[in-house]
């Protein structure tokens, strides 16, 4: 299951918005593991979202180092519910600071096995797409493969579909069952793009920090209501 961005509520500061976003998120992550869903994805911080100022940016950086922190305390949700931690995306365009954060927790929780919980942060699809199409290249190039006459002659492409599959920031994740985008807004914001060919997609009106149980269950159940056809499509693709 994935799930959209952490937007605040339009009459707060943006500061304030993800913080009580992130209060949501950890709600939503409880009610996730008491239905079972196993993968949840939040887009947290798109790289879009460095051309703000530089004290808006850093203030979000000082909450999210709090945020993941806090993650890490004995009495928190990823404690008590098994949960293992990932933070994805071009995490060296990170400060220093938030980046040692989210490698810690990654370690720290890298035993946990229950729930997989995956921030996106500094993360847009489209760079997803390009750093994996570099890494498959460099894969190919940098192995010091030799091509005789015959192979180059072959049709067959020199970076496949599978190179750039295993080379997304979200290879950790099989591909989503929902993705939920939050606020009423029909459109994926440059999230998932790769990944969401056969997903249900569901566009509740509330926006992120009211989201809750009732429409986590309702996303299921209407998944549920067209996982046949998704199936079908799936194979078909």
């Amino acid at each position: 299951m994935e799930t959209g961005g952490l937007p605040g509520k339009h009459n707060l500061s943006e500061a304030a918005g993800y913080r009580i976003g992130l209060l949501a998120l950890i709600s939503c992550v409880k009610y996730c593991s008491e239905l079972g869903v196993r993968y949840v994805t939040f887009y947290a911080f798109s790289i879009d979202n460095f051309k703000r100022r530089s004290d808006e940016i850093q203030a979000l950086m000082d909450l999210f180092i709090e945020y993941i922190e806090g993650l890490m305390k004995e009495s928190s949700i990823v404690s008590r519910y098994g949960i293992r931690v990932y933070f994805q995306g071009n995490l060296k365009l990170l400060s220093e600071p938030v980046r040692l954060a989210a490698e810690n927790a990654m370690l720290a929780t890298a035993h946990n096995s229950k729930l997989f919980l995956i921030v996106c942060l500094a993360y847009t699809s489209t760079n997803e797409i390009v750093h994996a199409v570099q890494e498959s290249c460099e894969e190919k190039w940098g192995g010091a493969i030799l091509l005789n006459e015959n192979e180059k002659n072959d049709g067959e492409s020199f970076v496949k579909v599978t190179d750039i599959d295993k080379n997304m920031y979200m290879a950790i994740a099989p591909e989503p069952d929902i993705l939920i985008r939050t606020s009423g807004d029909t459109r994926l914001s440059n999230f998932l793009l790769w990944q969401t060919t056969c997903t249900y997609l569901y566009f509740p009106s509330s926006f992120w920090p009211e989201i809750g149980f009732r429409h986590l269950l309702w996303a299921i159940l209407n998944f549920q209501r067209h996982h046949q056809y998704l199936t079908k499509r799936n194979k078909q693709g």
